[in-house]
């Protein structure tokens, strides 16, 4: 199994649902993870051979819901809609030139990103209200358009087209200067390096990119999703390079637990979430630095153990309302306390305060109320069988 195939199961959002869908399944490997969790799963690829693999690969695993379907991104299941929605697509961005092999493995033929633009646009179609999508992708970086921007506009078209908007976390791994990711991509096909034929090659991807004034290519993961009701509520769209925290069975414990603090919170005003009494998630450590000597600490850090292993600075404030989040006393009635011993006022420190504990929330810092037991017993964390 690929680098990217792992990546992507390990993000599979595994909670329990009655149709998944598999678009560009390859092998097979992202439908037989997603059978785990969905009583149906239809798989598509516009290859009749790697559908082959793939039915002799449920046949191995001795998996009986995976239904195989043979054409081209959602043309199979044209008006079908579904609970879950995995893709790791052909997303590989290839020049349209005389002399520049076919890679139907990694490249659908299209120009520039125009696969993961189509496949973004798509989806609101074939999700059933509440639906999650998740998916890889690789977007151009243009002259006065940043990669992430380009996504949020392919959002904004699919909200146009289908009248159905989405909730939407993209998160931007890696950014590949054009040259750069030519040459992985020319040596993934199996040229090598200083032959003609690789300069060759070379001259037509940058000229290919130059015609865009692509600069720069991002790689990430995007989770994106129905809502059940109304319009959507989150549009998150990040960098977040270099390592992640520890996840024994992947991300996708931790993004669903994001979404339903994200959920949780969109219906909490300052007053009731000042209400609640939250907890230090228990991957979550707190670091300071001091100066020789002195009695106060000049650096002060929260790390998160797990997840996208995040870091946030803390000031006094926030430093001493995290520390008393023990599941006992309300946040409001923490702030008074932190504003009383710090001599400010406490209206302000809760203003100043709030809308950061909610981003602690939101990216699993602190926990709710009702997540608490969750953490708490291993048996019921999402993604357990990935």
């Amino acid at each position: 199994m690929g680098g990217a195939s792992a990546t992507l199961s390990g993000l599979m959002v595994s909670a329990p649902v009655a149709s998944a869908l598999d678009l560009g399944t390859g092998c097979g490997i992202q439908a037989l993870h997603a059978s785990r969790h969905a009583d149906r799963v239809v798989a598509t690829d516009i290859s009749a051979r790697a559908l082959a693999f793939a039915a002799l690969n449920a046949a191995l695993n001795g998996v009986t819901t995976i239904e195989l379907r043979l054409g081209s991104l959602f043309e199979p299941v044209a008006g079908e809609r579904f609970d879950h929605i995995v893709s790791n697509p052909p997303f590989v961005i290839t020049p349209r030139a005389e002399g520049v092999p076919a890679y139907e493995y990694r490249d659908a033929g299209l120009v520039g990103d125009a696969l993961v633009e189509g496949v973004v646009t798509q989806l609101a179609e074939h999700l059933t209200p509440g639906g999650i999508a998740q998916l890889l992708g690789n977007w151009e970086h243009r002259a006065g358009e940043p990669g992430l921007e380009r996504v949020g506009g392919w959002l904004d078209a699919a909200a146009h087209r289908t009248g159905t908007g989405l909730d939407a976390w993209i998160v931007e791994r890696e950014v590949q200067d054009a040259a750069l990711y030519a040459e992985t991509w020319i040596r993934d096909g199996g040229t090598r390096a200083g032959t003609p034929e690789s300069e060759a090659l070379l001259d037509a991807w940058l000229d290919d990119f130059a015609a865009r004034a692509v600069d720069a290519v991002g790689f990430g993961y995007l989770t994106l999703r129905r809502p059940a009701t109304g319009a959507p509520t989150l549009r998150r769209l990040e960098r977040l390079p270099g390592g992640l925290g520890h996840n024994p069975t992947g991300l996708g414990d931790h993004l669903r637990a994001s979404l339903a603090a994200h959920d949780a919170l969109a219906r909490l005003d300052d007053r009731a979430l000042g209400g609640l009494a939250l907890v230090v998630a228990g991957d979550v450590t707190e670091e300071r630095h001091y100066w020789p000597g002195a009695e106060d600490p000049t650096v002060m850090t929260l790390r998160q153990g797990a997840g996208f292993g995040r870091e946030v600075p803390l000031d006094t404030g926030l430093a001493a309302l995290v520390g008393a989040c023990d599941g006992e006393l309300a946040v409001g009635a923490i702030v008074d306390a932190v504003a009383q011993l710090t001599a400010v006022d406490a209206e302000a420190l809760r203003a100043e305060l709030l809308p950061r504990i909610r981003a602690l929330v939101a990216d699993g810092f602190l926990l709710l109320p009702g997540a608490v037991a969750a953490e708490d017993d291993p048996a019921d964390r999402p993604g357990r069988d990935a």
